[in-house]
């Protein structure tokens, strides 16, 4: 009879050997095989991870996770890192952090949080779930983020936070962000879904805000299927928001911590009025929370992907330059893509805006991207304001919307992905070409 294993090394070899079998029927025909926006991108490694991951039958969050969490905050230099099971509920999670009594100088209900309504809906979503009011300031006009320019003026007695998001892996002007945060005491949260990766100055997205959100969903920079993760270097705040994703348990030990008395051997030392004396502190709740967790199976995948980020981003690198150089030719015809000075972006997309003196719009040419099989997205909302959950909410605008309005009616974006190889890149400008040679 086989040992376990053996048994182990015989699936770990099945499964490699139905990703070879797999690798080798995939092909890519001209104007018959799809050119995706974006996606997961993989190999052997991540699915004897998963399996064998499975295979250990821990299911929950476990050790996985904390070594995921472990490579991920040592990688981009962050003192604390929590995964969650996405980029949502990462930000949800922040947001709800900053509103939680434990911490020293929690924001309050019906106190502003200044962003953009040019972003992604669950970077709005969660200052509307908090009772917050969101203030909305404009986006620069080719870099999609928000305009630093205007942030102060749009400050009032009640602002609290600013949440700005790298657009598309496009870093935000952080020096100007920090220098305003700090004179006027406000909290800064980072979304960097689309940016892990990218630097400003030098130093990682990510790394600059009271707390950043990292999302690890198919199409971003890694995977995890779903999946995200909050980084922050307060303690405090770590230990808030750890609550916050564990059903708001004042706990803060690692899920499936083995130690029957906890990390800290103090789980029956504490002393909560209302409750018996020496109740156990793992089911004592000080936050109203969520159960945000991820599975350890995913994160299994998360280390494997995290060996693989270079490489991805070098490809994306790549493949933005190639379309930049490209469409510089059209330049009449598009607004494209510009980044701060001191960026270095690991690009998500490449976005375009279709000018209005255009002999073409946007329809136009989406479509026709579209029929010949290459991907295109809507720059995720354009503008929040204008879509039927959010037309209502409380809220404030400072100064005009006018670049968030031209997205939502004149931009767009293609893929810039590492699954984009030379011959699916080389399509592309193929069809490009051949759509402007009518205009």
């Amino acid at each position: 009879m086989k040992d376990e294993s053996k048994l182990r090394e015989e699936i770990i070899l099945r499964v490699e050997e139905i990703y070879k079998l797999r690798k080798s029927k995939e092909k890519f025909i001209p104007g018959q095989s799809r050119v995706h926006y974006s996606g997961r991108i993989f190999d052997e490694k991540e699915m004897i991870a998963m399996v064998d991951s499975v295979l250990d039958f821990w299911l929950t969050l476990g050790q996985k996770g904390k070594e995921f969490c472990d490579t991920f905050k040592e990688y981009i230099g962050s003192k604390n890192c929590l995964v969650l099971n996405s980029g949502s509920s990462a930000n949800l999670v922040s947001v709800s952090s900053l509103c939680s009594h434990n911490i020293k100088n929690p924001i309050k209900k019906d106190e502003e949080i200044i962003t953009t309504a040019m972003s992604f809906p669950t970077t709005v979503a969660p200052i509307v779930q908090n009772g917050l009011i969101p203030v909305f300031v404009d986006i620069e006009e080719n870099t999609y983020n928000i305009d630093t320019s205007q942030i102060e003026n749009a400050i009032s007695d009640k602002t609290r936070a600013i949440i700005v998001t790298h657009m598309l892996g496009n870093p935000v002007n952080m020096d100007k962000v920090i220098e305003i945060a700090k004179k006027y005491n406000l909290y800064v949260i980072e979304d960097t879904c689309d940016a892990l990766d990218s630097k400003y100055d030098g130093k990682f997205c990510g790394t600059f805000g009271d707390l950043s959100t990292f999302s690890f969903y198919p199409a971003h920079h890694i995977t995890m299927g779903e999946g995200g993760a909050i980084c922050t270097n307060s303690t405090e705040l770590y230990r808030t928001a750890v609550s916050l994703r564990d059903w708001g348990r004042a706990c803060y030990c690692q899920t499936g911590e083995l130690n029957p008395n906890g990390a800290c051997n103090h789980r029956f030392d504490f002393k909560f009025e209302g409750l018996p004396d020496g109740f156990d502190h793992k089911y004592v709740h000080s936050n109203i929370g969520y159960n945000l967790k991820p599975l350890d199976i995913q994160c299994a995948m998360g280390i494997e992907q995290m060996k693989k980020l270079q490489s991805f981003t070098e490809r994306r690198k790549h493949n933005f330059n190639m379309l930049f150089k490209h469409f510089k030719k059209y330049e009449s015809s598009f607004i494209l893509p510009k980044s701060h000075e001191k960026a270095d972006a690991a690009w998500f997309a490449f976005p375009l805006t279709i000018k209005e003196t255009a002999n073409f719009n946007k329809k136009d040419f989406v479509t026709y991207l579209e029929k010949n099989m290459i991907e295109t997205r809507s720059i995720f909302v354009g503008n929040i304001l204008k879509h039927p959950g959010y037309k209502n909410i409380n809220c404030r605008i400072s100064g005009s919307l006018k670049y968030t309005d031209q997205v939502l009616d004149r931009a767009f974006f293609i893929g810039v992905y590492p699954g984009i190889d030379d011959e699916k890149l080389q399509y592309m400008m193929e069809c490009i070409d051949n759509f402007m040679n009518k205009y």
